[in-house]
């Protein structure tokens, strides 16, 4: 049985369309959802360069649709048990120490332009006196600026690199559930829609600050990894390099329907033409059942276009013990350009985050770190420059 029938729907999706979004979401409330299921492994092209083989029983998680801001359709979609201590409600308040380290600045910040308006919380290191690199945050469904930053803890890791970290924030005026709408034609292409209006942020917090424009990175949870992978294509000028955990590629939907398709895996790879690489780290868990981590691939695979890259694989674990698969391109310089970490047994949250935020895997490898010695280390700098 399909998630949902074609009928319903297709008038879901009108009524999205229209703004009347109370309406779409009780009639997908309304769907049935018990016999839900993600692709089989034969209807998902991937290469074995680029992902290892995946567990047999992968193939029966259900969907969880949250990456789309929509309701759970059915209480037998049920949410991963590492989630359940994790989810705003089951969670002590974020405390001030949570959130940045007293040595900097964590402010409030408002950007407006044509397309609208959208506030943005601003990290500022206690030494920035010399032009410092910017990592620009975008925050998961459900989440908010600061739910994001105690749960990866940027801030501090970003104190000992003499980092900015900017922080957009989706309003629920504009997603029901603050999701960045990653699925809207509208919203994925450069100066429309949100893009224009986190590309506005991001200059803002340049022309204010001493921020190298060259070492400027995105990074995103979920919908918002989606959303970074769409804005390191859409704007090359201003993106040094992408960071996705547990998010899509590009040009992955165009509407409700197609967006459930993807997270379901069943989806083809969205290809991009082009002989340049966009440099990306992308961390998923094998074991996701919001975003099928066949999807983890497909941002590779999307990020590498025509590029020539050699292809290595390299394993470990965690402190705590939870294992992982490196999957490395590099150029021929041997610089790390496209990175694929495949966390195993890992579900839909930040690897090695705080628990002090909402979908975090305190016991995973970090991913706050290494998505900042990639930025960092590995030389990646905007196209051009």
């Amino acid at each position: 049985m399909k998630l949902f029938d074609s009928a319903r729907m297709l008038e879901a999706t009108r009524l999205t369309r229209a703004g009347r979004l109370d309406e779409a979401m009780a009639l997908l409330k309304g769907a049935r959802a018990g016999t839900a299921t993600a692709a089989t492994d034969a209807s998902i092209p991937l290469s074995a360069e680029d992902v290892s083989e995946r567990p047999a029983d992968l193939g029966r998680q259900p969907l969880l649709p949250g990456a789309l801001g929509l309701p759970l359709p059915d209480a037998s979609l049920r949410m991963p048990s590492d989630w359940s201590a994790r989810l705003p409600g089951a969670r002590r308040p974020i405390q001030p120490a949570d959130l940045a380290p007293a040595a900097g600045s964590y402010v409030s910040g408002l950007f407006s332009g044509p397309g609208g308006s959208r506030s943005y919380k601003l990290y500022i290191p206690s030494v920035h006196e010399m032009p410092c690199p910017l990592i620009v945050m975008l925050h998961g469904c459900q989440q908010s600026a600061d739910d994001f930053a105690a749960g990866t803890r940027m801030n501090f890791a970003a104190e000992v690199r003499r980092c900015f970290v900017v922080y957009p924030e989706q309003p629920q005026a504009a997603n029901a559930s603050k999701c960045w709408n990653w699925f809207r034609p509208g919203d994925q292409a450069r100066d429309q829609g949100e893009p224009a209006l986190i590309a506005g942020i991001v200059r803002q917090v340049t022309a204010a600050y001493a921020i190298d424009p060259d070492r400027v990175y995105v990074a995103g949870l979920s919908a918002g990894g989606a959303a970074a992978a769409i804005m390191g294509e859409a704007y090359p000028d201003l993106f040094a390099a992408v960071g996705v955990h547990s998010g899509l590629a590009c040009g992955s939907a165009y509407d409700l329907p197609s967006a459930f398709a993807a997270m379901r895996g069943q989806a083809a790879a969205a290809t991009r033409r082009g002989a340049k690489a966009i440099p990306t780290i992308v961390f998923h868990g094998d074991r996701d059942s919001t975003v099928h981590p066949c999807n983890g691939a497909k941002v590779i695979q999307r990020a590498r276009a025509e590029a020539e890259l050699e292809k290595t694989t390299e394993r470990g674990s965690a402190a705590s013990g939870e294992a992982f698969s490196c999957y490395v391109q590099r150029d021929e310089e041997g610089r790390s350009v496209l990175e694929l970490w495949e966390l195993r047994g890992a579900g839909h949250a930040w690897s090695g985050g705080s628990s002090a935020g909402s979908f975090t895997n305190p016991g995973g490898p970090d991913a706050t770190g290494e998505m900042l010695r990639f930025f960092l280390d590995g030389g990646a700098r905007r196209s051009g420059a």
